[in-house]
This record gives structure tokens, sequence and C-alpha cells, in this order.
């Protein structure tokens, strides 16, 4: 009777497992890709980061490119350094598949919509491009949309410009009212103390000075679609990355700061 049970099939036994299993699952690869969750890095910093040789790393980078996991993009302050961001909405679909596979059961369902953030200690966020005239002041609209007032959010640039109609345009089409909005640099908050300093182009990340209260360091590296060839689609690609991204912040940031309430209480 035992022997029956344990020969009998269930039609998935002589499945492979699921190559994101494989992928995620190597130590070092799992290292690269925590790190790649939180920041977009170069290959130096991950270096550092996980403690491997550099040919190691870039290895390892080059399998999870491959999967789509990862993508690759050119300094726009030094077009010798690249950057690497995660997928991480393509993880989460891999993952919740990985679990499905599995057993229907454990189909896992991404979160689609933010968690909300503790409304004690306000959350302080300053996003910084070149010119405050786009990324910046795109990212601090989404963000006060999706947070409302559990998070203070700002946004500065490094060569402040007037805010393109572009700008105000697509956020309008995200329900953002940016018709108010000033450029400012980013000298007017250098005494302001800040949980997350969110830099959005790699420009400002070279000259991003060090704010009081040593807060987290954030990099996501998103082309100017001021200087992009196809106009204000350029602007409509970015709108949609950053809420993406600010999306997975909040999820950080209200884990963190609940964290943070709890060791408090």
């Amino acid at each position: 009777m035992y022997s029956a049970v344990v020969g009998r099939s269930h039609g998935h036994g002589e499945l492979p497992p699921p190559a994101f299993l494989g992928l995620a699952g190597h130590p070092v690869r799992w290292r690269v890709l925590s790190e790649l969750a939180f920041s977009d890095r170069q290959v130096r910093e991950l270096t550092a980061l996980v403690a491997q040789p550099q040919n190691l790393v870039s290895y390892h980078l080059g399998r999870l490119r491959k999967a789509n996991l990862v993508t690759a993009r050119r300094s726009a302050a030094d077009g010798r350094d690249t950057y690497y961001r995660l997928d991480l909405a393509l993880c989460g679909r891999l993952l919740a598949a990985a679990g499905g596979a599995l057993h229907p059961a454990l189909l896992l369902t991404p979160p689609s919509s933010p968690v909300p953030v503790p409304k004690r200690g306000r959350v302080r966020v300053l996003f910084l491009c070149t010119g405050n005239s786009a990324r910046s002041q795109m990212a601090e609209g989404l963000l006060r949309q999706m947070a409302g007032d559990a998070v203070r959010v700002s946004s500065a640039g490094s060569h402040p410009k007037q805010v393109h109609t572009h700008a105000v345009a697509v956020m309008s089409e995200h329900g953002v009212d940016l018709t108010a909005a000033r450029s400012k640099h980013l000298d007017e908050f250098i005494a302001y103390r800040f949980d997350y300093v969110i830099t959005l182009c790699d420009r400002v990340r070279e000259v991003c000075p060090e704010f009081p209260g040593d807060p987290q360091p954030v990099h996501w590296s998103i082309p100017d679609p001021v200087q992009a060839s196809d106009g204000y689609p350029a602007f409509q690609r970015t709108a949609a990355e950053l809420a993406d991204r600010i999306r997975f912040l909040l999820h950080h940031i209200a884990l963190h700061r609940s964290a943070l309430i709890v060791e408090e209480s």
C-alpha cells in the first residue's frame, strides 16, 4: 500500500522547476537581485556590495540580463559607466508563477496597489534631477497622490529650469495637477532632514550633496524625456516608469516605517 502511494504521479513530478528559481536561487545572483531591488547600481558598486570579483558579478549580471530580469543603461553623466536596473514587476510575476507551478494554492497574486504608509512619523522624501522640470516634478506629484499626507515629498534640481509643459500634460492624465509647480534649486533643501533622497538622473547623482539626518540614498537611472527624440511619448513612458517604481518604494517605506513604530512602542 505504501509503495503504491509513493509511486502515484500527480502530473507535475516530471516537469522541471521554473527557470526563475534556478536563476534567483544562486547565492551571488540573489545578492545582486537584492541590491538592485532598491536602487540602480553600477558593476563596481555591486562588486563592493556583494564582496565578489567584478568578472564574477558581470557574469551573473549577464545571466540575469539574458532572462530580461535586469536591464542596462549607459550613464548620462559618464558614458563609460553602465547602470543596471531590476524589473521588479517581472520578478513578481515569475515568483507568482513559480508558486502556482508547485501547487495551485501557492499561486501568489502580486500586490497591485501600494501598502498604506503609517501616518505616525511622516516619511520625508526628496526627488532630485538636473532641471527639476520633468522627472523629479512628476515623481513628486505621483508620490503625493499615492501616499497622501503620510509622506512629505519635495523635489529640486542642480540646474533648475521651468517646468516642462509636457510634464504638466502627462501628469494630468494621471490625475496630478502640476500647473502651480515651480522649479527649485537643491540648495533650498540643503539644511532639511529626509528619510530618502532619490536621484533620478545620473548627472545629479554625481553632484548630490550630503543631507543631515543620514537619509537613505536611492538612484533611479531614468532617461531625460526632454532630450528624447519622440517628444510627448517619452514623457508618458517616464510617468509610467516612475509610477511603477514609486509603487514598490511605498511597499518598502510602509514595511520599514511599521517596523520602526513597533520598536518604539
